[in-house]
């Protein structure tokens, strides 16, 4: 019988409870088998007016545990009930004997159950499928009007008879049962009655039952009872009952409730964030983001996010694992299922949030709001981080705000790589199913021309691949790819330098995906150099491994595209077969020591026969080809230089190297080359005085001349056997000797060191008075002979630079001297040689885009000609004679790169006498390395002269002088700008090549940004030194310097002596302000290099506290300001205290001094050179001018001292002079000074707060006061126009002034609305001052319509719009403080600047405001074409004085 009756209720679920329903589903199977077996009915047989009446109306009640039968519709059932009861004789008191019966009928626990289980239809099939499902008799009562009331009093009077029993053994709780009951009824009777009930019973009822009534209220109630159920609720939640939190605020995100009642619930929520449990997070959040309104969105996000700390809520197991994660991904968790609960419980949480945020934008844009408020970088979380990324994927609306908000972020260093990590880290599970959003995120940043926000997006893609599953990792390596083929240059390297470190942190994924990159072989034509090389090293550290055999076939790919492309007769293609060759050949080595049990020297047979052979075949096809082999050389000598060659391998080239060098370029200097050379043979920067016939000289200019000889015609047969090389050769050739012999000998290069003194086979290079008769091909290849020779002598610096012996460093003295000495031959060459291009220095496609000129005009007059190989040759950069001439080298320039090189014609003839700066020819020099900058640490150096018997003849005192200084600090400095500038610093313009930015620099860019701030770091105490003896040069010639400019002029010394100090200045000022020093890992590096300064004035002892040795280091550098020669070092002096200042914790104490200093430079008589009149000057000067500014205590007072003081003096002075306080300021930099005040005026009203009504007087009044001087300020400002009318000076005023008059609106305008009763006064005085300035500006608004100028009238609509506002905004102000109707009109005239009547203008309307004191304020409106044209407003003291305006 129980199985029938569960079977047939089975069908009502709605109306069941959770329990019933799985009691239901348990027993489903047994009832269909027992359903047709069951015992007779038993009908409930009594003759009481509660059976009688329902028996009459189509319901019988059974016995026992059968269900009750409805033999009617349920409604028709009802329906008959009720009118039976209103029709009965009794009415109404028959429903009191219809509820006493019901109520003896339920006495009964069994007949109490069934009333409250669905009834039994007795309908047939047909007639059944209207409805579903049958309700109880308890169900079908309460829907009866005239019952209802009786029927809940008879419930609830029984309920809690059941509270405290354990449910029935099929699961059956009866006090949810009963209030089951209650749920979704039609119509309620009396509702606050039943919430009244609900209340009472929920109070007394044990926790859990209680948070089953709370869940019920939404089902039960109605519309109008919910202010009151929120009212209790709100009071039991702030009981503290927190397993009443949950239920409660998920029953309130339900109701229909007044928004400041959901604030308050709101702010109460808040307060219990940090107690509340994990699981119970999805609810809170749930509630507090549905109850968030558009009006307070942003303040409840930003409150939510500043009080909400995800890791409070974490099991420290998940940390663990996190960091487990950060070590290795794929490690198994640990931590059991209370961290699967944790994780599943986050999830749950960010998939609320998502709701939230993809069907409210109100919401989302708030919260991206919130974040974007965030100013330091301290302040950001990884809830934030992930939340940007949640919402980007969610909200398709906000994808650029994100993204705008995300960039703007980057830029300024707010989101570091550590919060990134660990936001992949922590919510891996939530960010993995937005991975496609987050790709595409990150391809949207690729497309960025900031190399800062690229590097975001690289972050986001190798996350990405560490922290997501496989199906993830392949879409990250598939949109690699596609960045790498997309032919941008920004977006393959940086996709090229993930694929990199991907490969190191997890390379048996990345051999998964090998199939990808290996497509990247099919697009080498599209990529540089550079990156050919990260690619073959990606490709070959994924087919070289022994763990992995089944990459062979990559492995006959790349065999197969090096052979291929080496076999090339186009140079293009050739490089792309060397540098992958070499790269290929690298990585086998190093996976043959990496996997070698005895290490490099076991090298298999089979191994060392690969690498031989490939090196080999490298040789053999670039044999042809100077170029080539050069560049295979440099690749080579790179590859020796990381140390990848094992010593077989090594020994193997090195035998060859040397003997094929010597037999090339060394020969006896005995023998004296003969032949037909252009010039005379001459042995010269011999080192030492050779006695013996043992001397060797190396070979330069009979190599060279067979370039000569060739162009003119004049080539003779060669010899059979007889090898020829190029000089191009040379300078990579040694390189590649001297490192292989370092490698070999543990650094000692003595079996080398005969070619560090020895001389050169030269002709004598001063030209002297020959220049003017010189042809212009002997002149070029002059040229050609000095760029080989200073290319020489830089190689011999680069290898003995790290020899101890002092004969060796005085040694290297003289050659950096004959460097010096010979760029300064070479720069009278090339000022009469401009059509000029030098031999390549570095050998691959980057350095053609590095062409030189000599100005900005020549780039834009060259020729757009080709050149075949035959103009190519005449740069010396190709020494082969014709019969060995191959088709590789007439076509492996190409031409339109080629046509480049060519300027034009008139351009030659203007700029040919000119002076030229070797600057512009950087790309045709050999690069210095790093090491070589110990020679600063040379003060005074001995080099002793032996006579022929080894014996000390005389002693010579060698010493850095100025210009070898100079030298070695302008390549420093530049090595510094290369790699330290800040990403942001750096971006290159879209039509600019990047690669031209790099060309120069590659060994630098093969040490760590760390090892080169250290090697500087190690290099300050020297120029320390250097920089305290320029100082003291300074200090003692100031009466030479008063002389020689009476003279006319400084001196060479002095210009030397200067720019030495400005490069030591602009070094240090690159090395601190490096933003890896705010790295933890760094901070060493910081406080060795402040050590190094602090020390210079007192003995310093280690580990002194930051704030301290940054004060000392200030105070050290502040010391140099009396001896600045000029400008340009006072800046950087100044950009140098600031770096310094922004590492400390409290700088406020420092900035006055930087204001003072940098007041002082503004106020001082520089010397008058041509850097004074160029436009650098003026760059210069607005920057010192921004630095004072931004740091003096009073921004305003420092603007009216030189408004006020300084442009006066000016006015008054003649032509051609300065003000007499401010030196600096002159009729030429007027405009930079009036820019720069206008700029920092206006931004410094508008950070100036509003206030409130609310707010202590006094603060008012200090308000008022501030807005008074910053009024007086810009009526100074705004008056200069009428003395300097010049284009620039006006469109600053309309461009500022605009902005001024929009801070006065938002920020002045509503502290008028509350002091205009107090100090009406002073309200008066600021607006009559303020109307002449507004005045003024809609007379330059007219004068710029006269002129036509469209500079200035595109800033007209704006100004006269904003104008517009203000005069209804002081209406306004009136309106609020009772001066409404003394608001009238009349007419105002146009003038121009000078005050001089517009006729062609319209008449003006003149809005005048009359107060209480008789007083009136008068608002001018201008009109044309029945639109409002300016708006100011006036106060005057009678109106006679405005007929005239």
């Amino acid at each position: 019988m129980v199985f029938k009756r569960r079977l047939s209720r089975s069908s009502g679920n709605d109306t069941l409870t959770k329990e019933e329903s799985i009691s239901e589903d348990k027993m489903q199977p047994l009832t269909k088998t027992i359903k047709k077996s069951h015992a007779p009915n038993q009908v409930e047989e009594n003759d009481t007016v509660f059976v009688r009446l329902l028996k009459t109306s189509g319901l019988i009640l059974k016995t026992g545990q059968n269900q009750n039968q409805l033999a009617v519709d349920q409604i028709v059932f009802q329906k008959k009930l009720f009118q039976t009861l209103r029709k009965h004789p009794s009415y109404p008191k028959v429903i009191e004997e219809f509820v006493k019966g019901l109520e003896s009928y339920i006495e009964d626990s069994e007949s109490f159950r069934n009333c409250l289980l669905s009834c039994e239809r007795l309908q047939d099939e047909e007639a059944s499928m209207s409805t579903s499902y049958s309700k109880s008799l308890i169900k079908l009562l309460l829907g009866i009007d005239i019952l209802q009331p009786a029927i809940i009093k008879t419930l609830f009077e029984k309920l809690p008879e059941f509270l405290f029993e354990k449910p029935n053994s099929d699961g059956i709780s009866m006090p949810r049962l009963i209030i089951s009951q209650l749920k979704w009824l039609d119509r309620i009777v009396d509702g606050q009655d039943l919430t009244m009930k609900i209340m009472q019973l929920i109070s007394i009822a044990p926790v859990p039952l209680q948070q089953d009534f709370v869940t019920s209220l939404p089902e039960i109630l109605g519309d109008a009872q919910h202010a009151d159920v929120a009212n209790e609720l709100s009071d039991l939640l702030m009981e503290n009952t927190t397993p009443l939190t949950v239920p409660i605020l998920d029953v309130l995100s339900s109701l229909r409730l007044d928004t400041n009642f959901l604030s308050k619930i709101q702010r109460l929520v808040m307060g219990k964030l940090s107690s509340l449990r994990l699981d119970d997070l999805p609810v809170i959040m749930k509630f507090i983001l549905h109850s968030a309104t558009a009006t307070n969105a942003l303040e409840v996000i930003t409150e939510l996010r500043k009080k909400f700390d995800l890791h409070h809520f974490m099991l420290p197991s998940q940390f663990l694992a996190s960091q487990n994660k950060l070590k290795s991904k794929g490690g198994a968790s640990s931590s059991g299922s209370q961290e699967s609960t944790s994780k599943d419980c986050i999830v749950l949480l960010f998939d609320v949030i998502k709701s939230a945020v993809r069907y409210d934008k109100t919401i989302s844009e708030a919260w991206i709001k919130a974040i974007e408020s965030i100013a330091s970088v301290a302040e950001h979380k990884i809830f934030d981080m992930a939340m940007l990324l949640v919402i980007y994927s969610t909200s398709t609306h906000t994808k650029k705000y994100i993204e705008r908000v995300l960039r703007s972020k980057i830029r300024l260093g707010h989101i570091e790589k550590h919060l990134l990590e660990n936001t992949f880290c922590v919510h891996d599970m939530v960010l993995k199913d937005i991975c496609p959003s987050i790709l595409s995120l990150a391809q949207s940043l690729f497309h960025s021309q900031d190399p800062s926000i690229i590097s975001f997006g690289s972050l986001l893609y190798t996350y990405a691949f560490r922290f997501f599953d496989t199906y993830c990792q392949q879409e990250v390596v598939g949109a690699l790819v596609t960045h790498i083929c997309s032919g941008n240059e920004a977006e393959v390297d940086a996709a090229l330098d993930v694929l990199l470190e991907l490969i190191i942190l997890n390379p048996s994924a990345m051999r998964l995906n090998a199939v990808f990159v290996k497509g990247i072989l099919d697009y080498l034509e599209n990529i540089s150099p550079r990156q050919i090389r990260k690619l073959f090293y990606i490709l070959s550290t994924l087919a070289f491994s022994k763990q992995h055999e089944t990459s062979s076939h990559i492995q006959d790919d790349l065999y197969l595209v090096v052979r291929k492309q080496l076999s090339s007769t186009i140079f293009k293609y050739k490089l792309i077969g060397i540098i992958g060759a070499i790269t290929m050949a690298g990585i086998m080595e190093g996976d043959s020591s990496s996997t070698s049990t005895q290490g490099r020297a076991d090298l298999s047979s089979d191994k060392y026969t690969q690498v031989t052979s490939l090196l080999q075949l490298v040789h053999t096809c670039t044999e042809q080809s100077p170029r080539a082999s050069a560049l295979y050389y440099d690749e080579f000598a790179n590859l020796i230089q990381e140390g990848k060659l094992a010593p077989k391998t090594l020994e193997w080239a090195g035998q060859n190297i040397f003997n094929d060098f010597q037999d090339a370029f060394v020969v006896d200097l005995c023998v004296v080359p003969k032949g037909d050379f252009p010039f005379p043979v001459k042995a010269l920067y011999g080192l030492e005085e050779y006695n013996t016939r043992d001397g060797i000289a190396v070979n330069l200019l009979p190599l060279l001349s067979w370039k000569f000889a060739e162009d003119s015609g004049q080539m003779t047969s060669q010899e059979p056997g007889q090898k020829l090389v190029s000089a191009l050769c040379l300078a990579p050739y040694f390189r590649l000797l001297r490192l292989c012999v370092a490698r070999q000998h543990n650094g000692n290069l003595e079996e080398i060191d005969g070619l560090l003194d020895c001389p050169l086979f030269l002709t004598e290079l001063e030209p002297g008075e020959r220049l003017e008769s010189m042809s212009a091909k002997e002149r070029s290849f002059m040229c050609s002979l000095i760029f080989f020779t200073l290319n020489w002598f830089r190689e011999v610096m680069n290898a003995f630079c790290l020899q101890t012996p002092p004969e060796i460093k005085g040694k290297l003295l003289t050659r950096l001297k004959d460097i010096v000495g010979l760029q300064e031959i070479l720069e009278k060459y090339l000022a009469v040689t401009p059509d000029y291009v030098p031999p390549l220095a570095h050998f691959d496609l980057e350095t053609l885009n590095g062409i030189p000129h000599s100005s900005s005009a020549s780039a834009k007059n060259r020729k757009k000609t080709k050149i075949g190989g035959i103009k190519r040759k005449a740069d010396g950069s190709k020494v082969l004679s014709p019969d060995k001439l191959s088709k590789e080298d007439n076509t492996e320039c190409d031409p339109e790169l080629s046509g480049r090189s060519h300027l034009d014609k008139e351009s030659i003839e203007m700029e040919g006498k000119k002076s030229v700066s070797l600057q512009n020819y950087h790309a045709f020099f050999r690069e210095l390395d790093i090491e070589v900058f110990s020679i600063l640490h040379c003060g005074l150096v001995t080099k002793v002269i032996l006579d022929t018997d080894m014996h000390t003849e005389a002693t010579e005192v060698m010493q850095l002088g100025p210009p070898e200084l100079l030298f070695l600090l302008e390549d420093l400095s530049h090595k510094l700008e290369n790699k330290l500038t800040p990403s942001s610093a750096k971006r290159i313009p879209f039509f600019k090549n990047k690669g031209s930015w790099n060309v120069g620099f590659s060994h630098l860019h093969q040490k760590s940004t760390q090892e080169v701030v250290h090697c500087v770091v190690q290099l300050l105490a020297p120029m320390c030194n250097h920089l305290e003896n320029i100082h003291n040069y300074f200090q003692c010639s100031v009466a030479e310097t008063h002389v020689a400019d009476r003279q006319g002029g400084k001196t060479q010394e002095s210009h030397i002596m200067s720019s030495c100090y400005q490069k030591l200045l602009q070094i240090f000022h690159s090395l601190f302000a490096w933003s890896g020093f705010f790295h933890t890992g760094n901070r060493n590096l910081l406080y060795s290099g402040l050590e190094v300064l602090a020390s210079r004035l007192k003995q310093i002892e280690r580990d002194h506290p930051l704030d301290e040795l940054i004060s000392q280091s200030f105070n050290y550098l502040q010391n140099f300001h009396h001896s600045i020669p000029n400008f340009k070092c006072g800046l950087y002096l100044l950009r140098l205290l600031m770096v310094l200042l922004e590492k400390s914790t409290a700088p406020a104490q420092k900035k006055l001094k930087i204001a003072s200093m940098a007041k002082q430079f503004l106020c001082r008589v520089w010397p008058h050179g041509e850097e004074e009149k160029s436009s650098g000057f003026n760059d210069q000067l607005h920057d010192v001018l921004c630095i004072y500014l931004e740091h003096t205590d009073s921004v305003l007072k420092a603007i009216e001292e030189i408004a006020g003081i300084g442009v006066p003096e000016l006015i008054n002075s003649p032509k051609g002079a300065s003000s007499s306080t401010f030196p600096s300021l002159t009729r030429d930099t007027f405009v930079i000074f009036f820019r720069v005040m206008m700029a920092k005026l206006e931004k410094t009203v508008k950070s100036l707060q509003a206030g409130t009504a609310t707010d202590a007087q006094q603060i008012h009044e200090e308000k008022l006061l501030y807005w008074n001087m910053a009024v007086r300020d810009f009526t100074i400002l705004i008056n200069l126009i009428k003395v300097f009318d010049s284009r620039p000076v006006l469109h600053v005023c309309l461009k500022y002034g605009r902005l001024f008059v929009e801070a006065f609106l938002k920020q002045c305008m509503p502290l008028l609305d509350f002091s205009f009763r107090k100090h009406r006064d002073d309200v008066l005085s600021l607006l009559e001052t303020f109307q002449l300035d507004t005045r003024l500006l809609h007379h330059l608004c007219g004068h710029s319509k006269i002129h036509q100028d469209t500079r200035l009238t595109k800033h007209v609509p704006l100004l006269k719009k904003t104008l517009e506002l203000l005069v209804c905004r002081v209406k306004a102000m009136l309106v609020l403080n009772n001066c409404r109707e003394a608001f009238w009109l009349g007419n105002l005239k146009n003038r121009d600047l000078q005050g001089e009547e517009i006729l062609s203008q319209n008449s003006q309307r003149i809005l005048t405001a009359e107060c209480e004191d008789g007083r009136t304020i008068h608002i001018s409106q201008s009109m044309e074409d029945d639109e409002p044209e300016a708006s100011d407003e006036e106060e005057q003291g009678d109106e006679s004085g405005d007929s005239s305006d």
